[in-house]
């Protein structure tokens, strides 16, 4: 695993030297060596490396990585680009377009909303391939629980989208009045059409930044 090596180190410093984590790091270290598992070992803690915590402005919370080939590279939604675009994403795009206008693009890489302050975390870090929820319960949600009440305790504006029921679980979590929570069904064709379609997260979160003296994130994500 490529270390965590920014200022989120010194917050989560606590979490390495608990005993779940040594038993979580032992067990992914283990599955490694002998299964297939995505996303490839360097790019399990992306998400961190990309979004410094002093930079998040919006966390985005997914469940577990994409478990096909290619697909996960440690943003939750996105794929590299040259991977087809998953469904709950197609979906994503469809509801930014319908929100914001912007064009539909060919590829599903996040990382520009990664680069402007979106923490874009799952819940669980790493999947069996073609095994969803496969690594579930084996220490990644105390780990990422860690994470998301470190953010909960950023004394600043900040805009948490809780897409899902196991996204929404952590809203008891976030206590701060500071905090926006936007809270609506999963992308997934199984649940867009109860309430994902035409929730308008996108504009909603850049009017609570820019009311907040912050630049909105450009979401629009260009071709390749």
């Amino acid at each position: 695993m490529a270390a965590i090596d920014n200022d989120w180190l010194e917050p989560l410093k606590p979490e390495f030297q608990k005993p779940y984590y040594k038993q979580l790091f032992q067990k992914v270290s283990e599955e490694y060596n002998t299964r297939k598992i995505f996303p490839a070992s360097d790019d399990i803690f992306n998400a961190f490396h990309l979004t410094p915590l002093a930079d998040v402005k919006v966390v985005i919370l997914g469940q577990d990585p994409y478990h096909n080939d290619g697909q996960a590279h440690g943003l939750c939604f996105s794929v590299k680009p040259e991977v087809d675009i998953p469904p709950s994403l197609v979906n994503i795009y469809q509801e930014l377009h319908d929100d914001l206008g912007c064009y539909i693009p060919n590829n599903g890489y996040l990382v520009k909303w990664a680069k402007q302050g979106v923490l874009m975390l799952n819940t669980v870090l790493t999947v069996r391939a073609h095994a969803a929820n496969s690594h579930r319960g084996i220490g990644w949600e105390e780990f990422t629980d860690a994470c998301i009440r470190i953010c909960s305790e950023q004394d600043r504006p900040m805009v948490f989208i809780l897409w899902g029921r196991p996204a929404q679980m952590k809203k008891s979590m976030l206590h701060n009045p500071k905090h926006l929570i936007l809270e609506a069904p999963h992308p997934s064709p199984l649940s867009a059409y109860r309430g994902f379609f035409g929730s308008r997260p996108f504009s909603k979160t850049n009017e609570y930044l820019e009311a907040n003296g912050l630049e909105a994130i450009d979401w629009q994500i260009e071709n390749v």
